[in-house]
This record gives structure tokens, sequence and C-alpha cells, in this order.
């Protein structure tokens, strides 16, 4: 068993493929259940409707029961009991996280840029092979709730197989410990590096739009730039919340369960028109973002993303549709006629300090800036006539 324990913490052992997480129509008293072997795990579900309960929306309730599918199938490669799991199996799982390659990182062509590697047109790395840090950071987050939710009711093992941040607290209140001993997080979190917005510079998001073939793309493409509007936000929008009027939408923001407006370009609108008059106008409850072919379909978040992996592959580039929203949040923040309040209003941040990192220099612009820096001439010290020149020096040196 430890020899079992240690290949699969290397990741030399693939997680079997069993169980999957399927939804539960209304009424059920939870939007999705986890099964194995067609047998729905109680404890799982148990917690997931205290989930539900606490008016925890359904796509984070989908999250959730990902991860603990993970940690089921982690458990019975090393044939442990949900039960009577221990840190040390916790580890396992980590270690799997940080050596295994993540499915979605795969490359379809051998002419793909290597993950790990940085794209020269964008600035930005390509992801690596692996799971980030803040996906297993969010794994063990769910852990230690699920099994803090089951210690209340006296079941699970003991002492919660995921270390606590208690100990973290606890060690940095002892003044004994030398400070580079103190530990800045909970044991077996990752280290997640600060990351600036990635904002898209005008002349490259042009390129972007002009290679897009349809009018919905560049439509939807438009909303998001003027708006700031997250993918799944935009996807939801219906006819009704389509306000042509006013120039805005109406959309459900993230975390939240109520419709919110934000403004909209009048290019964008005049995007989405040539679009309704090639297709189909949709009806006052059907999503506006639909299918191009075959049957109206509503579009689905993964059809738009490969819309915008089509568009990287035509320009060599790896931009992401979040950059779209640093770059709206980008080109607010530049505006001197917006305030920063106005700037985080339009983008609905929850705190102030999250819109301020879109004050930051982009690096593209510092790239110029320090060009011209490097080509200009010094100034060269002058002074005024009438003093000696053995005087200048003796108080300003040679």
């Amino acid at each position: 068993m430890d020899e079992l324990k240690r290949v699969l913490r290397e990741g030399r052992v693939e997680l079997p493929r069993v169980g999957a997480v399927h939804g539960v129509e209304p009424p059920g008293p939870i939007p999705y259940v986890v099964q194995i072997d067609g047998l729905e795990v109680i404890a799982i579900s148990e917690y997931l409707q205290s989930l539900t309960l606490s008016d925890v929306r359904p796509l984070t309730v989908r999250s959730y029961a990902h991860d603990l599918l993970r940690w089921w199938r982690v458990l019975r490669v090393i044939n442990v009991p949900w039960d009577r799991a221990t840190r040390e199996d916790v580890e396992v799982m980590v270690g799997w996280l940080r050596s295994a390659d993540n499915p979605q990182r795969h490359r379809t062509t051998t002419v793909a840029a290597q993950p790990g590697s940085v794209n020269l047109k964008t600035g930005k790395p390509v992801l690596k092979a692996g799971y980030s840090p803040s996906t297993i950071n969010h794994a063990l987050t769910v852990i230690y709730c699920f099994y803090e939710y089951h210690h209340t009711f006296g079941r699970g093992p003991v002492v919660n197989p995921v270390p606590s941040s208690r100990n973290r607290r606890r060690l940095g209140q002892i003044r004994n410990i030398p400070v580079q001993h103190r530990q800045r997080r909970s044991p077996l979190r990752q280290r997640q590096p600060q990351k600036a917005p990635r904002s898209i510079p005008d002349t490259s998001w042009e390129e972007l739009v002009a290679v897009l073939k349809h009018d919905r793309d560049r439509a939807i493409f438009e909303f998001a730039v003027s708006s700031g509007a997250r993918a799944g936000e935009l996807l939801g929008v219906c006819g009704r919340h389509v306000d042509w009027g006013d120039s805005r939408v109406w959309v459900i923001s993230k975390g939240s369960t109520t419709l919110s407006p934000v403004p909209v370009s009048p290019l964008a609108f005049r995007h989405l028109a040539a679009h309704f008059e090639q297709s189909r106008v949709p009806g006052m409850d059907e999503q506006v973002w639909a299918t191009l072919r075959g049957d109206r379909r509503p579009l689905t978040y993964w059809a738009l993303r490969r819309v915008l992996q089509r568009a990287n592959d035509d320009l060599g580039t790896n931009w992401s549709f979040h950059d779209i929203r640093h770059t709206a949040a980008t080109r607010m923040s530049r505006d001197p006629a917006l305030s920063l309040v106005e700037v985080q209003t339009v983008m609905r941040h929850r705190h102030l300090t999250t819109t301020e990192m879109y004050l930051l220099p982009r690096i593209e612009d510092l790239i110029d800036k320090m060009q011209e820096h490097y080509t200009r001439p010094q100034l060269m010290k002058t002074f005024v006539s009438g003093y000696a020149a053995d005087d200048i020096a003796a108080v300003f040196g040679e």
C-alpha cells in the first residue's frame, strides 16, 4: 500500500474514471448528485444539500461535487473509506494533482505552444500541463468543509484530514518561534502568485475582431469589451433583457440571483442588429446568443470558447475571454471622465481594491516609454555664469 501511495503521489497512476456528477431536475432537494457504480453517494449528497439550503448557487454546488468525486476516486485507489481518511491520504491527492497531467491542457497539434512557455505576441504564459495551484487549494477547501460539516453530526474521522488554518494562526501568535519558521500558508496549500490583470492592447483587439467570421461573434465580443460582463453572464441574456433604447443589457451577476443593468456601446448594438438581419430575432424568453447551423440552440460556454480558440489559432495568440473583461476595466479606468468608483459600479466589483488593480500600467506601454527613455539624451548640468570653476567643483564635486 505504501508503494501504491508513492506512485500515486508522483502522478504515475491515473485515477479510475468511475462515477459522475448528475444534474437533478427541480423540485429536487439539490441540483446535483454524485453517483458511483450507479449508486448515489449519500455522504456527498448530505453536504451538497446543506450548501443548497445555505443559498449557494447551483454552479458552485456542481464545482464542489466534482472536487468531492475526485477525492472519492483517490480513496478508491488507495482503498480507504471516506470516514477513515487521514492527512497522509490528503497528501497523496495533493501530490497527484501536482504531478499528473490535466486533460484540459492536452494539445491536439504538435505546432501548438508547449505548456509552461510564453506567447511572444501576448506576453501571457501558456498554462502548464498539470493542475494549477488555485485548483489544488480549491479542492483542499472543499474537502475540509465537507469533513467539518460531517464532524458536527459526529460522523467521519475525529480529526479533519485537511490541515486547518487555525494551526497557522496559532503558530503566528507564538512569539518565540523565529519569523522565518512561521507558516504563512496552511499546510499543503499551494503558493499562488499575484497576477496583474492582462488586458488586450487596442491594435491586438482590432486584429482579434477582424478575424471573427460572423456578426454574432463580433457582437458578443463587443458586448463584452464595452460592458465588462463575463461570458456566463452574457450567455444568459434573453430577448427581454436587451434594452435597445437605453443601450444596456440586464445580466445576472456572478454570485447573485438578481438582474443588474450594464451599459453597452452603440457599436455592439450595431453588430447585434446585423446579426439579427441574418438570423431569426429571438423571443422575449429565448437566449439572444444561439448556434448558427441546424436547429436553433442556445450558445454554450464551450462553443464560445471554441470561437476564441479559432481566432487565437489564426493570430498565434492565447487570449482568453476573461482578458476581454480585463480590457474593459482597463479602458474605463484610463478614461479621465470616469471616476474609480464609477468603474467599480460598471464592473460590479465588490471591493474598490479590485478596481484599483487596473490603474497599473500595461507592460506594453512601459516598453514603449522605456525605449523613449533609453534614446533620450541626458541633460547636462549648467550653472549661472560668474562662478569660478574651482568653487563649483568644491561644492558639487568633479
